[in-house]
């Protein structure tokens, strides 16, 4: 089984997060954002990931810490559970439309983190998540999970529909890179290593 069990406590927050990247979609989530919740939800849903986070944080000052730690233990979970990341593909895309909103997202699992971001919204929040804190959240997922993640939005005006559509686009090049080829011996790299 792929999974991973993550607990990180510091003076900011508090959190434990259990990931199964062989799962069905099933989430237990509790940030105490809403919104937040919703996204990781539909990334569990949409990802066929098992998913569990329970995270107390330091909502009294804003959403930063809560939002941007559980990125940094979400990416340590996916890091941990790809182990040697043996017999995987690697790569994956999805270009994920949602009403009138179209996001691209292509993920590298290289072992070379990197975040190129390109999404611009209208609004400072959607409920009680301030919009700045989506870059904020792949930024930490993508350099913990030491991945290359690009993601891109193609079109959209809906602030809701385009994070939403981030989180699900990601989902589903998550779950394309880390399924396993029977052709692929050793890891997928001229180098031998990744």
């Amino acid at each position: 089984m792929r999974t991973a069990k993550i607990e990180r406590k510091t003076k900011e927050t508090d959190i434990v997060l259990e990931l199964n990247l062989d799962g069905t979609g099933k989430a237990e989530v509790s940030t105490g954002i809403g919104f937040f919740d919703h996204m990781l939800n539909s990334f569990a849903r949409h990802g066929f990931f098992d998913l569990k986070v329970s995270c107390k944080g330091d909502l009294e000052v804003d959403c930063h810490h809560t939002i941007e730690d559980v990125g940094i233990v979400l990416g340590q979970a996916i890091d941990q559970a790809l182990g040697g990341k043996e017999g995987i593909t690697r790569y994956g895309s999805c270009i994920l439309p949602m009403d009138e909103t179209l996001c691209l997202c292509a993920l590298d699992l290289s072992g070379r983190p990197y975040l190129n971001f390109d999404m611009k919204f209208t609004t400072d929040r959607v409920g009680e998540y301030d919009t700045e804190m989506v870059r904020e959240f792949f930024y930490a997922v993508s350099y913990s999970a030491k991945m290359n993640l690009h993601l891109k939005q193609l079109d959209g005006t809906n602030n809701h529909h385009l994070i939403e559509a981030a989180y699900k686009s990601f989902a589903r090049a998550l779950d394309a890179a880390t399924q396993v080829d029977p052709r692929i011996q050793g890891v997928l790299s001229a180098k031998g290593a990744l």
